[in-house]
């Protein structure tokens, strides 16, 4: 599996969100809580073939955008890194949970602990 994100990697549309939202399971894992539905295939439609997820990092915590980005980019590269620890396609969403601005070591290591516990409930 190749180390990038493409746009079809992304989870975005009112209903695909709010489907998560509705149904999805979660839990938190150091820095960042998360959320996932397992992806099932519709009528007349082949499986999904890639996982897609979400990053959200609140404004309440941090107001400069600057630092919302850095933890944006922070999280979707620790996820680049290690999706392939996902062994069947989910949706997912990750929210940053501290009021500071942790190290990029922290953030990879909370996503290997919840992309952890993803692949060990869905298996």
């Amino acid at each position: 599996m190749a180390a990038t994100l493409p746009k079809s990697e992304r989870l975005c549309g009112k209903t695909a969100i709010a489907g998560l939202m509705d149904h999805g399971r979660g839990g938190v894992e150091g820095c960042l809580r998360y959320r996932f539905l397992l992806r099932t295939a519709r009528a007349g439609e082949d499986a999904p073939a890639v996982s897609r997820f979400l990053v959200s990092v609140p404004k309440r915590s941090f107001k400069r955008a600057v630092r919302r980005n850095l933890l944006k980019r922070r999280i979707r590269e620790a996820y680049r890194l290690q999706k392939q620890l996902l062994p069947v396609p989910v949706d997912v969403m990750f929210v940053y949970l501290p009021r500071e601005v942790l190290p990029s070591s922290d953030i990879f290591a909370s996503m290997t602990a919840a992309l952890t516990a993803i692949a060990e409930t869905t298996a």
